[in-house]
C-alpha cells in the first residue's frame, strides 16, 4: 500500500514538472513571439500608412501592445499627421485631395490581425480596428482638377504597398464618440464647426490588386456608417437650442434618417423679445421622421456639397410669435430675407430635388398692445411638395424657380391649395402667389381679425377666396376674388377699466349700414374682384407681407375701402359735432334755469 502511494506520488510530479515546464517553454514562446511581433507590426503600420497615401500622412504613437494568441494590439498616444510640405508637392503634381485630415486619439485597438497570414503570406487581415474618443480635424480645399473624379484612389495603394504586402484587409473601422471639426478654407474668415459624440463605422476596407477598380466601392470600401444621438447645439445668439434625436446615415443606400429635429427658443414668448432687447420673432419648430434619399456621399465629402434627391418631412410643427408692442431693432431691415433668398445665403452647397410635407402645422400668432391681446392664424395638416430647393449656381443656370405646392386647412377648417413660384436668381426677391381657400364659417378668423383689426364678424358664410399676387422686396401687387354671403361685424375697442374688447355700438351700425357689403357677388350676381397694391414696410417678414396682402384684399371686397373709411369718418366728425353742439345747447338751458331758479328765490 505505501508503495502504491508512492508510485502514485511520482507520477503526479512528473506530470505537474512536465506541465509546468510546457507552460514555461510557451510562455517564453509567446514572450519571444510578441517582442519580435512588436516592431515588425509598428514598422508594418508607420510604413503602410505612408505609403498607402502617397507619403502624406505619418502615425506615431508612445507604446504598442501586442498578444501573439488572440492577434490583439493597443497603440496608445496615437497621432495621425500629414506632412504639410509633402501636400503642397501634390498640389503641384494635381494628386492632392480636397480634405486634410488630422486625428489625435489615447488608445487605438487592432483586433485579431492574424500575425500568422502576416509572417507566411504577406496579407496583413484585420478583424476590426477602434478609434475610441478620437479629435478629428477636416480642412476642406476644394481644386479644379478634382472635379468629375470618381470616388477612388488617384494612384492604386496597391502599387505603393505590393513590394512589401500582397493584401491589406479591416473588416470594420470603428470611430466611437468622434469630436470632429470642420474648417473651410473655401471661404475666408470662415468659423470652424464642430459636432461630438460622432459615431463612424467603415466597413471592408480591401487594398489588393482589383479593389482600386471595383465600382461597387468608394475609397476601397464597401460601406460607410454614421450615427449621431442626442445632439445639442445652441446658437450663437444664445436664443436657441438645436436639438437632434437619432440621426442615422449608410452610404450604400444613399439615405439619411432623422429621428426628430427641433429649434427651442429658450425663453417663452412674452419673455423672448425682452430679452433680445426688440420686437423680434421668436420661431419654435419642431419636426419627425426627417428622411434623406440618393445623398451623393462622395460629392459632399470632396466638396461638402449636399444634393438628395428627395426629402420627406412629417409631423412636424412651426410656430411664430411677435409682440408688437415693443420697440423695433435699431437700423432693422428684412429686406432679403425671404425663403427663398435665406436659402441662398446658407454657405453649404445644397440640392434636394423634392421635398415631400405631410401634417405639418403652421402657426403665426402676434401680441397687440392696443388690444392686449394675442392674434393667430393657422394652417393645419398641411402637405405638399417643394421642388429644386437648391443654392447651386450651375443648377439655377437651369432652372432657377424653386416651387411650392400646399394644401392646408385654415384654422382646421377651410381647405387651401397655394402655390408659390420662388424665383433663386432674382436679385429683388421677386416670387409670385397663387390660391384658393374653399368655404368656411368666417367666424373663425375672429382669433385674428378681433387682436389684430378690432374687427368682431357676428355671422358669415365662406364660399370661396382666390388670389394671384406678385411680389418682391418692395411689396406685393395681385388680385382678391372674394365670395360670401350673410356678413355682419361689430367694431371694437379696448376698455382698460373692463379689461376686455367691447363693442362700439354707433360705429359698428355706420360700419354695417354704410360700408360693409354683406354679400359678394350681390344682387346682380356679379363677382367683384379687388386689386392689391400692398407696398411692404422694410422691417416687415414674409409671413406678415402674406398676411397683410390677402387681409387688405379682404378689407377691401367685403367694402372696407380707404373712401368708405373716410365717409364714415365724416359721419363720425359729423355727429361728433352735432353731439358737441347739443350738448352746449343742454348746457346753456341748465344754466338759464339756474338763473331763473337764483333769481326767483332772491324775490322771496
Amino acid at each position: 500500500m505505501p508503495d502504491t502511494r508512492r508510485y502514485r506520488y511520482k507520477v503526479f510530479k512528473w506530470i505537474a514538472c512536465t506541465l509546468i515546464g510546457v507552460f514555461i517553454v510557451l510562455a517564453g514562446i509567446a514572450w519571444l513571439l510578441n517582442v519580435k511581433s512588436r516592431p515588425i507590426l509598428t514598422d508594418r503600420i508607420k510604413t503602410l500608412l505612408y505609403k498607402s497615401t502617397d507619403s502624406l500622412y505619418t502615425i506615431s504613437f508612445t507604446k504598442v501592445s501586442t498578444n501573439v494568441f488572440t492577434g490583439n494590439a493597443t497603440l496608445q498616444n496615437v497621432k495621425i499627421t500629414p506632412d504639410t510640405n509633402r501636400f503642397k508637392q501634390l498640389i503641384a503634381l494635381k494628386r492632392a485631395p480636397n480634405n486634410l485630415y488630422t486625428v489625435a486619439l489615447k488608445k487605438l485597438v487592432v483586433k485579431r490581425f492574424h500575425p500568422l497570414t502576416l509572417y507566411r503570406e504577406k496579407k496583413l487581415q484585420v478583424e476590426e480596428i477602434i478609434f475610441d474618443k478620437p479629435e478629428v480635424t477636416m480642412v476642406n480645399q476644394q481644386f479644379a482638377f478634382n472635379e468629375g473624379r470618381a470616388p477612388r484612389p488617384i494612384k492604386s495603394p496597391y502599387e505603393i504597398i505590393s513590394k512589401n504586402l500582397k493584401e491589406f484587409s479591416i473588416k470594420t473601422i470603428r470611430f466611437k464618440d468622434v469630436s470632429f471639426k470642420y474648417v473651410n478654407k473655401n471661404v475666408p474668415n470662415s468659423v470652424p464647426f464642430g459636432i461630438d459624440d460622432l459615431n463612424i463605422t467603415l466597413t471592408d476596407l480591401l487594398v489588393d490588386s482589383t479593389s482600386a477598380d471595383d465600382p461597387t466601392r468608394f475609397y476601397l470600401l464597401k460601406d460607410i456608417l454614421i450615427n449621431l444621438n442626442n445632439y445639442v447645439y445652441r446658437t450663437p445668439d444664445k436664443m436657441y437650442d438645436i436639438k437632434l434625436d437619432q440621426l442615422d446615415f449608410r452610404a450604400t443606400t444613399g439615405r439619411l434618417r432623422i429621428n426628430s429635429f427641433a429649434l427651442v427658443p429658450l425663453y417663452d414668448e412674452m419673455k423672448f423679445g425682452k430679452v433680445a432687447g426688440y420686437a423680434r420673432e421668436r420661431f419654435d419648430i419642431g419636426m419627425r421622421d426627417i428622411i434623406l434619399n440618393g445623398i451623393d456621399l462622395p460629392l459632399y465629402i470632396s466638396k461638402q456639397e449636399l444634393w438628395a434627391k428627395e426629402m420627406a418631412i412629417a409631423n412636424g410643427f412651426v410656430s411664430v410669435f411677435n409682440q408688437n408692442g415693443l420697440p423695433g431693432k435699431p437700423q432693422e431691415n428684412k429686406i432679403g430675407k425671404f425663403p427663398h433668398q435665406l436659402l441662398q445665403l446658407v454657405r453649404a452647397p445644397i440640392l434636394v430635388q423634392k421635398i415631400q410635407l405631410k401634417d405639418v402645422n403652421v402657426n403665426y400668432s402676434v401680441f397687440n398692445s392696443e388690444s392686449n391681446q394675442r392674434g393667430r392664424i393657422s394652417f393645419e395638416n398641411t402637405s405638399g411638395i417643394i421642388k429644386n430647393a437648391t443654392n447651386l449656381d450651375n443648377i439655377k443656370a437651369i432652372n432657377p424657380i424653386m416651387e411650392v405646392n400646399l394644401n392646408t386647412y385654415l384654422f382646421g377648417q377651410g381647405k387651401l391649395d397655394v402655390n408659390f413660384m420662388f424665383n433663386l436668381t432674382a436679385k429683388d426677391g421677386a416670387f409670385s402667389y397663387h390660391g384658393v381657400l374653399h368655404n368656411f364659417n368666417a367666424r373663425v378668423l375672429n382669433q385674428i381679425t378681433k387682436p389684430l383689426g378690432l374687427v368682431r364678424i357676428n355671422r358669415g358664410n365662406v364660399d370661396k377666396l382666390k388670389f394671384n399676387f406678385k411680389a418682391n422686396d418692395s411689396g406685393t401687387k395681385g388680385k382678391v376674388a372674394f365670395s360670401y354671403y350673410d356678413l355682419s361685424v361689430a367694431l371694437m375697442k379696448n376698455d382698460p377699466e373692463k379689461d376686455h374688447l367691447v363693442t362700439r355700438g354707433f360705429l359698428s351700425f355706420l360700419a354695417n349700414a354704410l360700408i360693409i357689403k354683406s354679400e359678394n357677388p350681390g344682387a346682380d350676381g356679379k363677382l367683384v374682384p379687388v386689386t392689391v397694391n400692398y407696398s411692404r414696410p422694410s422691417n416687415s417678414s414674409f409671413f406678415n407681407m402674406i398676411w397683410k396682402s390677402l387681409f387688405t384684399g379682404i378689407k377691401y371686397s367685403i367694402g372696407i375701402t380707404e373712401e368708405k373709411q373716410n365717409e364714415v369718418r365724416k359721419h363720425i366728425a359729423k355727429f361728433k359735432a352735432m353731439r358737441t353742439n347739443h350738448l352746449q345747447r343742454k348746457q346753456k338751458r341748465l344754466e338759464r334755469r339756474i338763473k331763473r331758479e337764483r333769481e326767483q328765490n332772491e324775490k322771496r
